[in-house]
């Protein structure tokens, strides 16, 4: 019996927050689209790209300030790291963390 190969057609991306929270992207897009989640400032700086057939990873500090649940964040650093695959000629994100840089 040969080993069951992970499916290349998942299309549920996830981000980690920097308090660990795990949002779905539905759930990411409808907390920024209802205001619960609102981007004050973002200032991404250089990105870095590693790709490796149909996956790819990018790295990069941003400087963010935003409102959380109507409390506000103070402009903080976090590095990103997102990853990507190409699904059906697309590229679209799978995975997205966030870690604040103390």
């Amino acid at each position: 019996m040969s080993p069951r190969r992970p499916s290349c057609t998942h299309r549920t991306s996830q981000l980690v927050t920097p308090v660990g929270a795990l949002l779905t992207k539905d759930e990411y897009l409808g907390a920024v689209g209802s205001g619960h989640i609102d981007y004050v400032a973002w200032e991404p700086g250089p990105i870095a790209v590693r790709v490796r057939g149909n996956a790819a990873v990018i790295r990069y500090q941003a400087v963010l300030e935003v409102v959380f649940g109507g409390h506000r964040v103070p402009s903080t650093r976090y590095w990103h790291t997102d990853t990507y695959e190409c699904l059906e000629g697309r590229w679209q994100v799978v995975w997205s963390q966030a870690t604040e840089i103390r």
